[in-house]
């Protein structure tokens, strides 16, 4: 993203100003292309002792928001805390706008971190907590000061900035983080749980933030268990389960590939039995149907599209009254349950986390599978 401050960082000298001299001979940058805004993991696994963390990450993200979701354990922290530049990873490629994060204060530079502990020092206010962040980041007082009132006005604290941050609420804490995080104008924000203790009017300013962020070309990368918010903000998911990315795309894409899971469709109509019949006998597909009640008929299929259409047409040709259509399964906290019980079962990539061992790549079509997750937005 643009930085409109950019030159009043503290060291910024006008070309004009600087000598013409020989430069000494650097490693070559990166092409323009792969220094965008990205972040690119290539079997990228982190271990502490014999215990493995992330195991074989392979994805390619552009700007855009990212939902990570994944249960607790599941590698979630420390996926964001090698991407952030905080651990190295034990094995595998991982470049962020190009480069390697770990130890590269060229990468760091364009990263906004907001991490799930709350370590903030309470005997400073608000503004001089974020004012003090700016100018580590390179910014003169006056500068720093400017942005951090800016940021911390974008997350609602613009009447509580001068208190200190040891009266601040659970939800004002993790706002005047969220602060310090986009002070700077990062390309890149990670953001662990960052919707933790906010009541609903904080997390709608959150929101709100973070997407204009996103419209404005940041990579917005960001773990939580707030699922409806989730679904209001993004299509666009991570999930991991025992260290290992076991999808990713968007809600309905990533439904479609669980095949061991029939679609539910509930059907709530005055005669559900002849419905049933009707079904049975005229429509391919179903596999199974089940009473939920008096006036309740539920469907399981396994082409859900086609069994919709034939719900309506069977329902329009007998002349029942129809009440309601709903679907238990057209949510993301149903699909982030059946992923977590498939990892949990070791079928996919989940099978070999916690062991070290990668997925193996057997067959072409497993090869060119594993290709596209190389690809931007890649790894369904």
């Amino acid at each position: 993203m643009s930085d409109p401050d950019a030159d009043d960082r503290e060291g910024s000298v006008p070309e004009a100003a600087t000598p013409k001299k020989k430069k000494p001979k650097k490693k070559r940058a990166a092409e323009p292309s792969a220094g965008g805004v990205a972040i690119r993991a290539v079997r990228l696994s982190r271990w502490y002792g014999k215990v493995t963390a992330v195991s074989e990450v392979s994805l390619h993200l552009g700007p855009g928001i990212w939902g990570l979701l994944g249960p607790n354990g599941s590698g979630k922290t420390t996926f964001m805390r090698m991407i952030a530049g905080q651990i190295k990873p034990s094995k595998g490629e991982l470049t962020v706008c190009g480069e390697a994060p770990f130890a590269n204060p060229n990468v760091l530079a364009r990263i906004g971190f907001c991490p799930q502990e709350d370590s903030l020092y309470d005997e400073l206010t608000g503004l001089e907590f974020v004012s003090a962040m700016a100018e580590l980041s390179g910014y003169d007082r006056v500068s720093a000061e400017r942005r951090a009132r800016a940021a911390l006005e974008e997350f609602g604290l613009e009447d509580a900035m001068t208190r200190k941050m040891g009266g601040y609420s659970r939800g004002m804490r993790q706002r005047a983080k969220l602060a310090q995080t986009v002070v700077h104008d990062p390309d890149v924000l990670l953001l662990d749980e960052p919707l933790t203790g906010t009541d609903p009017s904080s997390r709608h300013q959150i929101l709100d933030a973070l997407q204009r962020r996103a419209t404005a070309g940041a990579l917005v990368l960001f773990s939580t268990h707030v699922l409806p918010e989730v679904e209001t903000l993004t299509d666009q998911l991570l999930l991991i389960a025992r260290g290992q990315v076991v999808a990713q795309g968007g809600m309905d894409e990533i439904r479609q590939l669980l095949d061991e899971h029939p679609h539910h469709i509930r059907v709530q109509c005055e005669r559900p039995r002849e419905l049933a019949s009707r079904l049975m006998t005229a429509e391919g597909g179903i596999v199974g149907l089940s009473f939920r009640g008096p006036d309740v008929l539920e469907v399981h299929t396994w082409q859900p599209d086609e069994t919709y259409a034939a719900i309506g047409r069977q329902v329009l040709e007998s002349g029942m009254k129809l009440r309601s259509i709903t679907s238990p399964d057209a949510n993301l906290e149903a699909l982030f349950h059946y992923l977590v019980q498939r990892a949990n079962r070791g079928s996919g990539m989940g099978a070999d986390a916690g062991t070290g061992a990668g997925p193996r790549l057997q067959s072409a079509a497993e090869k060119a599978a594993y290709e596209a997750q190389l690809d931007v937005g890649g790894g369904r």
